[in-house]
């Protein structure tokens, strides 16, 4: 049980700091001027999707895990696309 939730912890910690590293390369952008229209409304319309998707996943049973992986994949996908 201690070991599940030390997993959580180290998952939910990693989730914040790609994260932060997302919204620091978006706001980076918007400051330079490099920041696009679409990239603002995908800000707003991700986060409502990936909240949906959460909800759903503990509405039929699933784990707080699964929900940080979840989060987790959309976030690296942002890191991914966001240092082209």
């Amino acid at each position: 049980m201690l070991l599940s939730w030390m997993k959580l912890a180290m998952e939910t910690n990693r989730l914040a700091v790609e994260s932060q590293l997302v919204i620091w390369t978006r706001l980076t952008q918007i400051a330079y001027g490099q920041g696009t229209v679409a990239e603002s409304m995908l800000m707003v319309t991700e986060k409502v999707a990936a909240f949906a998707e959460a909800s759903a996943t503990m509405a039929t049973g699933g784990s707080p895990h699964k929900v940080v992986k979840g989060y987790r994949k959309r976030v690296r996908a942002n890191v991914r696309r966001l240092r082209r």
